[in-house]
């Protein structure tokens, strides 16, 4: 089976990190975002995987162009943004052949059982099966109902509290018979989730949905990528950061440390390649580091990420924010919750921000 990716989008909701670096790529635990999803693919023996790119496009081949993989990587892509229906549209011609295909929005972090997954779409003869999960806030997304054999019944846009009749929503992951496609115009903007699956509701088409158990984070937001990095430090998502343990932190090769490092209080920390960390520096909760940053003497860094090249001034503090590529922050600045900074940013000694 062959496997589709799609990562045409701008990112917007995750800017200014997505300004120099389209989404997909965006280090998670120091490494980029989309090979996690790649490494899911090859554990279950996927042997293809399509990725449908339009932002950036050459960034990818960049960056993927050494995966050393089993996994085979074909890209194509779209001179105009075509939403999720026109991307998997898009890659069609790559398809012939295939009865089934996988789909996967590109900015989800999850551990879907793809066999599990695959036996439920084939067991209900399905047309299109919808991976879903349940979340505890169900206003804050579209919902989707579905009866007690898996078939979808009902669409909900954001619906208020009043109106909730399920928790599940689409996980952003789905299989599709590839005759289906032929519905999807070609060349021209189409959604998925608000054109293609509300018509073949309407058509009463064998429509399934399948509750994937286990983690799921939608990393679109500043928000949600910080939050993706504190759960897997935390072990509340099921992947392992990479680095050699020394108790509670995580070193990269060439990490230096300077006197005085206390333990991190109540979490772990990552520290990228070639990171340096000055004299009495202090990390609280869970923090990753990424390559090549110097954090100065008696900073303070609790449940943050800094991307690499990144350097932090003598006494600064950084709680709950997230800092692009090759910033520079300055003695004593301040940076609190909800902060974001763009790639390049600078920031004077003593400033105060979030």
């Amino acid at each position: 089976m062959k496997a589709v990716i799609l990562i045409g989008g701008l990112g917007t909701r995750l800017r200014p990190l997505t300004l120099d670096t389209p989404k997909p790529l965006l280090p998670v635990l120091n490494k980029p975002f989309l090979l996690y999803q790649l490494e899911m693919l090859s554990r279950h023996g996927v042997q293809e995987a399509i990725l449908c790119t339009s932002y950036r496009p050459e960034a990818f081949r960049k960056a993927l162009g050494g995966l050393g993989s089993s996994l085979r990587l074909s890209f194509v892509n779209e001179k105009i943004p075509l939403g999720t229906g026109g991307g998997l549209k898009n890659a069609e011609g790559l398809l012939r052949g295939e009865r089934t295909v996988l789909a996967l929005n590109g900015d989800v972090l999850n551990a879907l059982d793809l066999p599990a997954f695959l036996r439920f779409h084939r067991q209900n003869q399905a047309q299109v099966t919808i991976a879903l999960t349940r979340v505890k806030d169900p206003t804050l997304y579209g919902l989707v109902r579905a009866d007690e054999s898996g078939r979808i019944r009902k669409f909900l846009e954001k619906p208020s509290w009043d109106e909730i009749e399920t928790n599940t929503i689409n996980a952003g992951a789905y299989l599709f018979e590839t005759r289906v496609l032929g519905l999807i115009p070609p060349g021209s903007p189409y959604s998925l989730e608000r054109s293609l699956f509300p018509q073949l509701l309407q058509n009463q088409a064998r429509l399934f949905g399948y509750v994937a158990a286990g983690y799921w984070i939608d990393i679109g937001t500043v928000e949600s990528y910080l939050q993706a990095h504190l759960d897997i430090l935390s072990g509340r998502a099921p992947f392992k950061p990479e680095g050699r343990r020394r108790r509670s932190l995580l070193l990269a090769r060439g990490v230096r440390l300077g006197r005085e490092l206390g333990e991190p209080q109540g979490g772990r920390v990552l520290l990228g390649p070639k990171t340096e960390v000055g004299d009495f520096a202090r990390f609280s909760g869970n923090v990753c580091v990424g390559p090549g940053c110097r954090i100065g003497r008696g900073a303070s860094l609790e449940d943050c990420v800094v991307l690499g090249g990144t350097a932090i001034g003598e006494g600064a503090r950084l709680k709950r924010c997230v800092v692009g590529r090759g910033c520079r922050i300055g003695v004593q600045a301040s940076l609190e919750a909800q902060t974001a900074l763009a790639g390049g940013s600078r920031v004077g000694a003593y400033s105060r921000l979030g």
